[in-house]
C-alpha cells in the first residue's frame, strides 16, 4: 500500500470517472496535472465525496488522470499484442488467511486462483481474463513483476493496482519494452482492496 493515506471511492459513480477524464482532456489537464487538479476536485466536489486532506486529492487525481493518459496512448500498440497476461493484487482476495485456497508458486512468486469462493473478486476477474485467452498471476507486490518476466516473455500487460504501484510497475515494463494497460483500484488498503470489474472487461 504505498500511499500514505486510505481511499474508498467505491461508491462513486463509475460515469464520475469518466467524465473527468474526458474533462481532464478537453482542458489538456494530462499535460499540466499540477495548475488544473484542484479545479477539478472543486467541480467534481472529490474531496467532500471522498474524506481525503486537499493534497491527498490531488496526488489521487494526478494518478488517476495519468493512468487514463496512458492507456489511451497504448491503446493501439496493446491490441496489436497477442500474448498476454493479466496481473492482479493479492490484496483483492476475499480472503488473506487459509481460507483462501490460491496455490502460491514461490519461483514466480504469484498466488493462482483455485475458485474457492463465487464472490471473491480475483475469482470473478481470474474466470474473466482466462475466458478472453490472458495468462493470470496474483502478485504480492510490484517488486515481482520483474522475475516473472524474465521467465514468461509476454508482449502485453494488464495490470491492476493503486496509482503508486501502477506508476512503478510502468517504468519496469517500458524498461523492458512492453506494452501495458492499467486498471486503478478505487478502494486501497492492506485487505479487502477493490477495483472495478466492468473497467477491467473493457480494458481486456
Amino acid at each position: 500500500m504505498p500511499y500514505r493515506f486510505n481511499f474508498d471511492l467505491s461508491k462513486i459513480p463509475r460515469m464520475l470517472f469518466t467524465e473527468i477524464t474526458r474533462v481532464a482532456y478537453d482542458r489538456k489537464i494530462h499535460k499540466k496535472l499540477s495548475k488544473k487538479a484542484l479545479e477539478l476536485i472543486e467541480k467534481f466536489r472529490i474531496q467532500e465525496a471522498t474524506g481525503l486532506e486537499i493534497s491527498d486529492a490531488v496526488m489521487l487525481l494526478q494518478d488517476f488522470i495519468e493512468i487514463q493518459a496512458t492507456n489511451v496512448l497504448q491503446r493501439r500498440k496493446f491490441l496489436q499484442t497477442r500474448k498476454r497476461a493479466v496481473l492482479l493484487p493479492h490484496c483483492s482476495r476475499k480472503y488473506m488467511d487459509s481460507r483462501c485456497k490460491a496455490t502460491f508458486d514461490p519461483e514466480i512468486p504469484s498466488y493462482f486462483c483455485n475458485h474457492c469462493s463465487e464472490d471473491c473478486l480475483i475469482n470473478k476477474a481470474t474466470r474473466l481474463a482466462q475466458s478472453k485467452g490472458y495468462d493470470v498471476y496474483i502478485l504480492p507486490g510490484g517488486s515481482c513483476i520483474p522475475k516473472l518476466l524474465k521467465r514468461h516473455h509476454y508482449e502485453g500487460i494488464v495490470g491492476v493496482a493503486c496509482g503508486e504501484e501502477i506508476k512503478l510497475g510502468g517504468d519496469v515494463l517500458r524498461r523492458l519494452g512492453l506494452v501495458a494497460q492499467a486498471v486503478p483500484l478505487i478502494k486501497n488498503g492492506c485487505a479487502n482492496t477493490v477495483f472495478s470489474l466492468e473497467t477491467l472487461e473493457k480494458i481486456l
